[in-house]
């Protein structure tokens, strides 16, 4: 008999009421049912360009279409040059590297009003911004050291007089110190310059034109580490324009979930048999996501590493990277970082030989976590490493970045180094005397080595630390440099050579903090953070005072005032006492006949 109407219906079965759960939960994990702005971006078309960008709609993180993309990467398409907006001010795109860089000038729309109460005073319209024009503050853009520098070399050949500061301040401010117009290089050292500029508006206004260049981290910035889940998930990269903060909106699309709800309202006498099936299948789908997730997460855990981020990213596309090593392996082939294995100990890590299964020899290095910035060296020396191939500069077989631990592979030089032949070490005789044919013969080959890393590679590559303890010695006595975890690249934007007002190549300097081996490091560079070959250029002449010496460039047991080598040969030759300086060895050799010249 059927039930009477005012019966109630039958409970639900606890399965569908799982599934329902279930169902509501993935419901109300989605985004929420509004429209998708940005779903169809990548297959519109439109006839506008989008210079410097190949096609018109340019992926994550730029957009032409306010609400998807990142805010501060929003772009408006026009031709020669499209237009990118930071703190209300307009900037035209000059070029685009896929290393987080861009290159923008000042848009002649943000002139307005000058600063200045006298229209006269400033003749350049990139000037003529009020305040300071290019203030990245509050963005995830930064000036990068490139365009500083440039900057903190102008110098005035004149100084002004007080009537003319007095009617144009502005002006004078900039005159005095152009690095003010770019408040992000506000705490950069001046530049020490040997020339200097008459006209520094100008020269300003030259540089403004040209283009400065800004740099992003994306590490650092949470809307790329949301867009990557999003886009994991098949969604659409954007942001809440109407709301002040513009919070990361992942927009996907609804279509499953409306059929799906749908679906569970309709009636049938099968529905709680659909129901199970359908419970079962997502409770099947689940445990194999989450067993995916489980290997997937296990798996790429270098995918996912900062330092794996960094060197996909700034890695050359024409220049592929060495092989990855696993941890495991790298332990195994040290057996277990052993002590006795180790051949070397430096201020960022230290060196084990290690043997690796296809019968190779090598060295692993294995870098001091402690240090600040592990990971930086560890990147660094892997993208020159990899860039560089000359017969006097180690070779860069693999690296292992392992959250245990970062591991480079090198090749094994096993004659020890050239300060290991030249001086004592703990109080051990050094390996063997070199006679003086050697001694030029391995001068001559690190020369060779600095004019391959100045002059052949492009952009050139400042080591930063050539010392006789990074110089690895052959058995047949070739040797070999090493260590170029703190080596810089002195590049340009793009390799395009942008001059500096006063007429030097924009290539020749960079602006950065010494570093370096003390005895080893130039004074200059020291002096005035300038940068430049000339400083690898003293490095090697303390080489040469060692391969002559035969001493330390640093030794505290000689008298005071000798201390440092250079001032010690410096301080003989002015005395005129040759002899004390040259090794003792090679005068024996010379009286013996054997010193070659």
């Amino acid at each position: 008999m059927p039930p009477s109407p005012l019966t109630p219906p039958p409970p639900p079965h606890p399965a569908a009421v799982l599934l329902l759960t279930l169902l509501l939960t993935l419901s109300s994990s989605a985004v929420p049912t509004a429209s998708n702005p940005c779903s169809n971006l990548q297959s519109t078309t439109t006839t506008t360009p989008c210079p410097p960008f190949n096609t018109s709609t340019p992926s994550f993180p730029f957009s032409t279409t306010p609400g998807c993309g990142h805010p501060s990467f929003q772009i408006q398409c026009s031709s020669p040059h499209s237009t990118l907006t930071i703190n209300n001010l307009s900037f035209s795109l000059l070029k685009h590297d896929s290393n987080s860089s861009l290159l923008l000038s000042p848009h002649p729309s943000n002139t307005s009003s000058s600063p200045n109460n006298n229209r006269n005073c400033t003749s350049s319209h990139f000037l003529s911004i009020p305040n300071q024009p290019i203030n990245l503050s509050s963005s995830p853009y930064q000036v990068s050291d490139w365009s500083c520098s440039r900057l903190g070399a102008l110098r005035p050949c004149v100084s002004l007089n007080r009537p003319y500061c007095i009617h144009c301040p502005y002006d004078c401010k900039l005159i005095k110190n152009p690095l003010q117009i770019v408040p992000g290089c506000g705490s950069q050292r001046r530049l020490v310059s040997s020339g200097c500029q008459n006209d520094i508006l100008g020269c300003l206004d030259k540089i403004l034109s040209m283009g400065v260049l800004v740099e992003w981290d994306a590490s650092r910035d949470s809307y790329f580490s949301s867009c990557y889940a999003c886009q994991a998930s098949n969604g659409s990269c954007g942001y809440n324009s109407s709301d002040p903060e513009k919070p990361f909106l992942c927009f996907q699309s609804q279509l499953r979930n409306q059929n799906l709800t749908q679906w569970v309202r309709q009636d049938g006498p099968n529905r709680t048999e659909m129901l199970c099936l359908s419970f079962g299948f997502f409770c099947l789908l689940f445990i194999v996501l989450v067993f995916v997730r489980w290997r997937r997460s296990n798996s790429s855990a270098t995918k996912e590493d900062p330092a794996m981020i960094y060197l996909s990213r700034h890695r050359s596309p024409s220049t592929p990277l060495p092989p990855i090593f696993t941890y495991k392996e790298l332990e195994s082939s040290t057996n277990g970082f052993d002590p006795n294995r180790k051949i070397g100990d430096g201020g960022f890590g230290s060196v084990y030989l290690g043997n690796l299964p296809d019968g190779r020899t090598v060295a692993v290095k294995h870098l001091h976590k402690p240090h600040p910035t592990p990971a930086k060296v560890f990147c660094n020396e892997i993208l020159i490493l990899s860039s560089i191939n000359h017969p006097n500069m180690v070779k860069i077989h693999g690296y292992c970045p392992d959250p245990r631990a970062l591991l480079l592979v090198y090749d094994y030089v096993p004659n020890g180094t050239l300060s290991q032949h030249l001086h004592c070490v703990n109080n051990k005789r050094r390996r063997g005397f070199l006679s003086w044919k050697t001694r030029v013969d391995i001068a001559l080959q690190i020369a060779s080595a600095m004019e391959y890393l100045h002059f052949d590679m492009v952009p050139p590559i400042v080591h930063r630390d050539i010392t006789s303890s990074n110089i690895f010695v052959e058995k047949d006595m070739r040797v070999k440099l090493g260590d170029f975890g703190m080596s810089r690249v002195m590049g340009n934007f793009n390799g395009t050579s942008a001059a500096l007002a006063g007429g030097s190549d924009s290539g020749c300097c960079v602006w950065t903090g010494p570093q370096g081996t003390p005895g080893y490091l130039d004074p200059d560079y020291y002096k005035s953070f300038l940068l430049t070959e000339k400083s690898d250029v003293y490095s090697f002449g303390v080489v040469l005072l060692e391969l002559v010496t035969g001493m330390r460039a640093v030794d505290g047991r000689r008298e005071k005032g000798e201390v440092v080598l250079v001032d010690f040969v410096v301080e003989k030759i002015q005395m005129r006492l040759l002899e004390h300086v040259v090794d003792e060895g090679l005068l024996v050799e010379e009286c013996d006949g054997g010193g070659g010249g």
